[in-house]
């Protein structure tokens, strides 16, 4: 066995014994998930709704299955850079074309939850990532940069969504850390435990919707709605976010998981 075999062997004992723990960072999806509210004068996503074809009867005596619909961008799901206009026209953009080996990354979790505790409409900005990075060392190419809020803890859809007369409000990326973090940290893409990666206010940004705009428009890629970020290091976890492979999809609800030794 070389080298590169030894290594696996040494996961899969990791994962048997135990020294490897794997943590779920998805949300169930069911009918009651939250699903993202747009203005009127634009089309809506449905969100997640379900039909028995049989369950043991004469329909299908020995089976039971579901037919199942749901938007791409439901619950705990998958951006794509195909999903915002600044990256309609990139290659490998959809989730059949995006290779493999780039759902996998290791996880930089920045804990701001105090400071979206104190305002719903926290920004990071580059100055906390570069503060962070002075505690745990620089953010490496190829990394998931997660946003630890505490947001996940909302359990009602109200308090989640948290939407008042002049919109959505909840925490996300200021336009200077999400471009820092596509051009001179190259991550795979950020994540965020609200319904989307950008933050409730920013159809009011410049541009609007930044993680979407920059983070899709240089080929990077988005989670949403994600959980149990407590229960990471904040560096050393690896995360697995592996989406339908649809065609031509612009997203997906994705199980994402994180391996972690903590």
């Amino acid at each position: 066995m070389d080298a590169n075999g030894r290594v696996l062997q040494e996961l899969v004992a990791g994962l048997a014994s135990g020294d490897i723990s794997v943590v779920d960072l998805t949300q169930p999806l069911g009918p009651d998930t939250p699903v993202i509210d747009l203005p009127a004068i634009f089309a809506s996503s449905p969100g997640f709704s379900r039909k028995t074809i049989s369950r043991y009867d004469e329909k299908g005596p020995a089976w039971y299955w579901n037919a199942i619909s749901f938007g791409e961008h439901t619950g705990t799901h998958f951006d794509a850079p195909i999903h915002w206009v600044t990256g309609k026209d990139l290659p490998n953009n959809a989730l059949d074309t995006i290779p493999a080996r780039k759902l996998v990354g290791p996880a930089c979790v920045v804990d701001v939850t105090r400071e979206s505790a104190e305002n719903e409409d926290y920004l990071l900005t580059r100055a906390g990532i570069e503060a962070w990075e002075k505690k745990h060392g620089r953010v490496p190419a190829g990394s998931w940069v997660l946003l630890r809020t505490d947001w996940s803890k909302r359990k009602d859809a109200a308090g989640f969504l948290n939407v008042r007369e002049d919109g959505p409000h909840n925490p996300g990326f200021h336009k200077d850390c999400l471009e820092f973090l596509a051009h001179e940290r190259d991550v795979l893409g950020v994540g965020v435990e609200t319904v989307g990666t950008d933050a409730g206010q920013a159809a009011t940004f410049d541009p609007p919707f930044p993680a979407h705009a920059i983070m899709q428009g240089s080929g990077r890629f988005g989670l949403a709605s994600l959980c149990n970020l407590d229960r990471l290091p904040s560096t050393g976890a690896v995360v697995i976010a592996s989406p339908l492979k649809l065609v031509e999809g612009s997203g997906s609800p994705v199980r994402v998981l994180a391996l972690t030794t903590a």
